[in-house]
């Protein structure tokens, strides 16, 4: 960089931080309605954070936030299969690179980890993974909904939802159990059910790093006097992180878990 270049940088940055110290020094400590106790039960429970569906049950906001996602997702791939796909062409342009790029690397990864059986499983981490980088990603938008109580929350991931992170991890298990019975009948039930933790340790790793980036985001919001500027930063950061390692993490263990069971047996002969 320039020296020239540089030194507006710094007078940039220096004044942006300059802004920031006033900014906090004016606005003051946030009014605590609740202790930091409260704060953390409720972002992890949703006790008082509980939306009414349709006016027939009461559910966590990640369910709303699932059905959301999904919804989105969905309209996405229609969108994209009518007017984009019958457009690709063989120099790629940018929407198409990316779409490409997004789609290779969960095939390559599927024939990576399972050479021998592969075509379903590119596929199910194609979506795995998609749901779980834009299911992050989705609580940056900040949607609104309303609480039993009559108050305003910011729709959360749906995988920052225990019950969220034990279903995609539960389905993730099945899928690696019944492929395995199917290419390798009983030695691949045997071998998948020898994995029985697998579910348990994919569910609350899902669950543990993407409730993590919460709670560190509402405890900035607690006890920093930056509280109208540095949970931005740090929720911003948090998000981004967490969407691409746990989207790599789940879909590399699954790939890794399926290619072990559907494996080719080959029986020792006697002799």
């Amino acid at each position: 960089m320039p020296k020239q270049k540089r030194k507006w940088f710094y007078l940039i940055v220096g004044g942006f931080l300059l802004i920031c110290l006033l900014g906090s020094i004016l606005v003051g400590e946030r009014p605590k309605a609740e202790s930091i106790q409260e704060v953390m039960r409720d972002a992890v429970l949703h006790e008082s954070g509980r939306i009414s569906l349709f006016g027939l049950l009461e559910v966590n906001p990640g369910l709303i936030s699932a059905f959301v996602v999904t919804g989105i997702l969905l309209l996405l791939a229609a969108l994209l299969r009518i007017f984009v796909i019958p457009r690709f062409r063989r120099v790629p342009g940018k929407l198409q690179l990316l779409l490409e790029t997004w789609v290779s690397f969960f095939a390559d990864m599927a024939r990576t980890n399972s050479p021998h059986h592969n075509a379903f499983l590119g596929a199910y981490l194609f979506v795995a993974g998609s749901y779980i980088f834009f299911g992050t990603v989705f609580e940056l938008f900040g949607l609104q909904a309303v609480t039993l109580a009559g108050h305003s929350i910011s729709l959360p991931a749906p995988l920052s939802d225990i019950n969220g992170a034990i279903a995609l991890g539960c389905l993730s298990y099945l899928v690696i159990l019944l492929s395995g019975i199917v290419v390798n009948k009983l030695h691949g039930a045997v071998s998948g059910l020898k994995e029985f933790s697998l579910p348990i340790s994919m569910s609350f790793r899902l669950f543990g790093a993407l409730l993590s980036g919460l709670l560190v985001t509402e405890l900035v919001y607690y006890s920093i006097r930056l509280s109208f500027l540095l949970p931005v930063a740090v929720g911003v950061l948090f998000t981004l992180l967490h969407a691409v390692i746990q989207t790599y993490v789940l879909t590399t263990l699954t790939s890794i878990f399926f290619g072990e069971v559907t494996e080719p047996h080959i029986k020792k002969s006697k002799r």
